[in-house]
């Protein structure tokens, strides 16, 4: 397929109530594993790519490296990728346009955009990160390609009590529409594990929702009957590989003396 096929097989696979899964991945020996499990489309988790190269999470990778991992990845598997992009290695919205550039020049048809300040605190205003995403969609429309444009919001990741979640929900809804309005075809939660609260959002929503799975998030299958569109499983298997690895590597040091 080419690679505005691509994206929009991508941006098909979203539907409430029928999630897409993405199981992430960091590499291309990752990624030929999990399309070789049957997997319809690929993800990347920022955390794990950057983790697997030695870098902390939070735009530390060095950009080129990223885009590096990326094209290893396309170059191999025909499947979609997107990726976790942050908050796209820049705040001016030119900047943010030519990096997204990059990224769909390696190959990818999707990516997450954070609202979170990278460096900073907070999140983006409401109007500014719209503005962003607006960037993002102008140019990837001015190539002829439908990038799938995962807006992710921070609310719910940063409060860690998920018992004030609930006073954060008529905001999450207010970000989703205006990021939709700018452009965004998926609306990522990650943090939000409350199954009526993920309800509530898949109701309000016209976006398709992406919630993360983590300790207290429902299995899939709930989370498909709340109305969920994407399913991720973010820097999860990464370290469930990192432990296994771990594990057998001390019982052969053990064994050996």
């Amino acid at each position: 397929m080419s690679q505005k096929d691509k994206a929009a097989a991508f941006g098909a696979l979203h539907q409430k109530g029928n999630p897409v899964i993405i199981y992430n991945i960091w590499d291309a020996g990752t990624a030929k594993a999990v399309a070789d499990a049957g997997a319809r489309a690929l993800g990347t988790g920022s955390w794990s790519v950057a983790a697997a190269q030695g870098y902390a999470d939070g735009e530390n990778l060095p950009l080129e490296a990223l885009l590096a991992t990326v094209m290893s990845i396309t170059t191999g598997i025909e499947l979609p990728l997107t990726v976790d992009f942050e908050g796209g290695y820049a705040e001016d919205p030119a900047e943010l346009a030519k990096n997204v550039g990059e990224v769909m020049d390696a190959g990818a048809i999707g990516i997450n955009f954070e609202d979170q300040v990278l460096g900073g605190t907070g999140l983006y205003a409401i109007d500014a990160q719209a503005e962003r995403i607006r960037s993002i969609r102008s140019f990837s429309d001015s190539r002829g390609i439908p990038l799938f444009i995962n807006a992710r919001t921070d609310l719910f990741l940063k409060e860690g009590d998920r018992s004030a979640h609930a006073g954060l929900l008529d905001e999450a809804i207010e970000r989703a529409g205006a990021y939709a309005d700018a452009g965004a075809r998926g609306f990522f939660a990650p943090g939000l594990a409350d199954d009526e609260l993920i309800r509530k959002l898949c109701e309000a929503v016209a976006l398709p929702v992406n919630i993360m799975m983590m300790p207290g998030v429902s299995v899939p299958k709930r989370l498909a009957e709340l109305g969920v569109g994407r399913i991720s499983y973010g820097p999860g298997p990464y370290r469930a590989m990192m432990a296994k690895l771990k594990e057998e590597a001390a019982a052969v040091f053990a064994a050996t003396g």
